[in-house]
């Protein structure tokens, strides 16, 4: 990992870049992927199936029997373990979208907004070496708690051409299925446009590499509504000399090992700790399977010393992490400053991973930046509000007149119109 020691605020923004593929070539990557699953479909999709999966299967979508068959091949204890965590995130996404009360702005007057579900929406998780069964049940049980009509899931198969026997066996606890087997930048394209054997969806949901979310923030400048830009994976640890620096290197190493393009980053006030998390980091390593990705992760990151706890947090609210852990002698205190970041964990045991996968709030988050304007993933991300009101005979008298005048500023005549008729009818009564 790179060390920096007590930045000038002017580089900080610098400190802040992402790892990127060059923009020009992602981009045009993606759009000639995009293209061709839009004008050839289900022919494109395996042919991107045998290009970046290794495999071509006959049929894109998972049979019911491949379903049904899932749950044999998963031990006994992760299905508890599933079980437990699905109960606590259905706890904490069912109390997100209550319905809301009527108000009445005037006497007559009345305004409200109901919660009505997207019909069709796109789930995308995950494969590869990682298969994150973990993001199905993110996903798929707010969609169920807001009701929507359709979901449907799209994630790669292995080079024997099957799902993943845990995501399979997630999405049959959940009752989805609906399932193709289709990855990468490819699929954002088939969920967009339709292909056919993969429907069309209003929204796409999910995090990917940067392939997968350059197709999704090109979609959405096309009319398909999209959750967030989401992925790379990354982490921002603020500690002091309180903290155990086994757990931070622990921390950081737990979102390296996502790819070789995430990044973490470790700010701290203790020049000594600094030291002990970079020997950490390198011993911890080298008994992870994954270290060889790790450590491509860890040559795009930061240890980064600055001269204040207020320093480290002003620096993570620049960066805008999509997780922020805050291992500090106060972390609650601490957390008041914050102002971007995806999802905070408070203190010396709450590691990231909770939040990964059963702590009960959700792992889908804004990345490189976008937790500046954009929240994770919740229930209300699968409801649209639509807004009534219901004007009386006397909440007409009562604002009308004032919606004539403004209108009339506006040299809008014809809404004016609309409200003088109405009044005129209503003179006499």
């Amino acid at each position: 990992m790179n060390t920096v020691l007590l930045p000038a605020k002017e580089t900080w923004p610098e400190l802040c870049r992402r790892p990127s593929i060059g923009k020009a070539y992602l981009e045009n990557a993606v759009r000639d992927i995009l293209y061709r699953v839009k004008t050839e479909k289900d022919e494109a999709l395996r042919f991107y199936s045998r290009k970046f999966d290794g495999s071509c299967p006959d049929e894109l979508r998972v049979t019911e029997k491949e379903i049904n068959v899932s749950a044999s091949m998963v031990p006994q204890d992760l299905k508890d373990s599933i079980e437990k965590a699905k109960g606590n995130i259905e706890k904490f996404h069912a109390s997100q979208a209550p319905a809301e009360k009527p108000v009445e702005t005037t006497p007559g007057v009345s305004c409200w907004r109901k919660n009505v579900a997207i019909d069709k929406v796109g789930l995308y998780i995950p494969g590869g070496s990682a298969p994150l069964f973990s993001t199905l049940l993110m996903l798929g049980i707010p969609a169920k708690i807001a009701g929507c009509r359709e979901i449907i899931v799209c994630t790669p198969a292995g080079k024997d051409g099957s799902i993943n026997a845990t995501i399979l066996y997630t999405a049959k606890v959940l009752g989805i299925t609906r399932i193709f087997k289709v990855g990468g930048a490819q699929a954002i394209a088939a969920m967009a446009y339709g292909t056919e054997s993969v429907p069309s969806v209003y929204k796409i949901f999910g995090p990917g590499n940067q392939y997968v979310t350059k197709a999704k923030q090109i979609v959405q400048d096309e009319g398909i509504a999209i959750d967030m830009p989401a992925g790379p994976s990354e982490v921002l640890v603020i500690a002091d000399e309180t903290a155990d620096s086994s757990f931070i290197a622990s921390d950081l190493i737990s979102q390296a090992e996502h790819g070789p393009d995430s990044q973490v980053i470790f700010t701290t006030t203790d020049q000594g700790l600094l030291e002990k998390v970079r020997e950490e980091i390198k011993k911890q390593t080298e008994t992870l399977s994954r270290k060889e990705i790790i450590r491509k992760s860890l040559e795009n990151s930061k240890l980064v010393l600055l001269s204040s706890i207020d320093h480290c947090i002003e620096f993570s609210n620049l960066y805008a992490p999509e997780h922020l852990i805050i291992n500090t002698s106060d972390p609650k205190a601490d957390a008041e400053k914050v102002t971007n970041a995806g999802s905070v964990f408070l203190g010396r045991y709450s590691c990231e991973s909770m939040g990964d996968y059963a702590s009960g709030t959700n792992h889908t988050l804004p990345t490189n930046g976008y937790a500046r304007n954009y929240s994770g993933v919740s229930a209300e991300s699968f409801i649209k509000k639509i807004t009534f009101q219901e004007v009386s005979a006397n909440g007409l008298k009562e604002l009308g007149p004032s919606v004539e005048i403004m209108a009339g500023a506006e040299s809008l005549e014809g809404h004016r119109n609309a409200v003088a008729l109405r009044l005129n009818t209503l003179k006499n009564v």
